[in-house]
């Protein structure tokens, strides 16, 4: 199974965030007297960009005056520490660095917002040229405005491109983008939670991505 063109969702699926977004967020909770969230319950509340995270972590009827005056805490502290913790999955770059032998053209779509989005990938992603992230203006995932941008930017032919994620929301965007999806298991989401978006190839590791070239 070879493709031209792969667009990659970033957190849970090349970088492994999970740790730095928990202590972003239990950094606001502590300051304002809120209950701490585990790593496994920030997991679970990842996937539709810093907004959710936070309105999930907050207690249960939260208002939205109260997400929107912490956001920018949240976004302050997370931009300054987002790289205590954060490494790519075992097994990506090499990944990466065989895609781009093969002349695979990549893009990463987030969203992460883009002033986070763009510097992360350029430290530990040199393979990949384009990134973008959520902004003002471009829809977020599952809206496919982010993944339309980067095929513009890329010159892709979506009948030889494919996403590769590992939440819901990346299921949904390949679906709504009527791309293949490239479902990796090594993510914030359990096989079971991915199967219902009909993945076109489920990934245990991301050299099982390389197995299946040309197959």
């Amino acid at each position: 199974m070879n493709f031209e063109t792969i667009i990659f969702d970033l957190d849970g699926t090349l970088l492994d965030t999970l740790t730095d977004l928990n202590n972003a967020i239990n950094h606001v909770l502590k300051n304002h007297g809120y209950h701490l969230r585990s790593t496994g319950e920030t997991r679970r509340f990842l996937g539709n960009g810093a907004r959710n995270l936070l309105a999930r972590s907050l207690p249960e009827g939260t208002d939205e005056e109260t997400v929107s005056a912490l956001l920018p805490e949240y976004q302050s502290w997370y931009l300054a520490h987002s790289e205590i913790a954060t490494a790519p999955y075992e097994g990506i770059s090499e990944m990466l660095d065989e895609l781009r032998k093969k002349g695979v053209k990549m893009a990463v779509v987030s969203n992460k917002g883009d002033l986070q989005v763009k510097p992360l990938v350029k430290k530990y992603f040199p393979q990949i040229p384009i990134a973008i992230g959520e902004r003002e203006g471009i829809r977020r995932k599952p809206y496919t405005d982010t993944v339309e941008e980067a095929m513009r930017l890329l010159h892709a032919d979506p009948k030889t491109t494919a996403f590769m994620g590992d939440s819901e929301v990346d299921g949904q965007t390949a679906l709504n983008a009527n791309l293949p999806f490239l479902a990796a298991g090594w993510g914030f989401r359990d096989k079971e939670e991915l199967l219902p978006f009909s993945p076109a190839l489920f990934l245990n590791h991301p050299s099982d991505l390389l197995k299946e070239w040309g197959n």
